[in-house]
């Protein structure tokens, strides 16, 4: 069996490297605006579903991964920042708070499909404005959900995860790898 990955995230290309299962990238196009579902679980669900669909399986040897992230602050959805002011005012709230971060997992196969959900909560430390400043300055923050990336400079505003923390950095690494197996894919 051959994993095509519906996603260009540079993240998930290295976790599924890191378990060294082979993957072809064949990106989805969705308009991810029309989901305008709030609930965060099933907001990331949605969008892993189209992206997983959206993808065609070309033959009886291939499945699909799609996955989506986003992070949720007193269940609001905060998805990657649009500006500056944006990421700062993210950061800003989640000072000192705890919040969640959801992902949501499609696999498909031309015979079976699998849909499912994972959260992992994440707290952090009090951030002072020159701290999130001087973050911003790295540039690090505008294509991550949330704001920051916990396997890259935003680590240091984390005081705790409870859950997995590969589902922080955007695919729950072994659901996923245990759920392929299922699909006749292991490393």
């Amino acid at each position: 069996m051959n994993l095509i990955l519906a996603s260009s995230s540079p993240r998930r290309q290295e976790l599924l490297k890191q378990v060294h299962i082979p993957f072809t990238i064949r990106k989805p196009d969705v308009d991810e605006s029309q989901i305008t579902i709030t609930d965060p679980a099933e907001k990331v669900k949605q969008l892993a579903l189209r992206k997983g669909r959206q993808v065609p399986i070309q033959n009886n040897n291939e499945v699909i991964l799609a996955a989506d992230t986003i992070v949720a602050f007193e269940n609001n959805i905060f998805e990657k920042p649009k500006s500056k002011l944006d990421a700062y005012q993210m950061l800003q709230k989640l000072s000192g708070n705890t919040h969640e971060v959801y992902t949501g997992v499609m696999l498909r196969s031309t015979n079976k499909e699998l849909l499912f959900t994972e959260c992992t909560t994440v707290h952090f430390w009090t951030l002072t404005d020159e701290e999130i400043d001087a973050y911003l300055a790295t540039n690090d923050a505008y294509d991550k959900a949330g704001g920051y990336g916990i396997q890259s400079v935003g680590a240091m505003f984390v005081k705790g995860i409870n859950g997995d923390y590969y589902n922080v950095v955007g695919l729950p690494l072994s659901t996923v790898v245990r759920q392929l197996r299922d699909f006749g894919i292991s490393h």
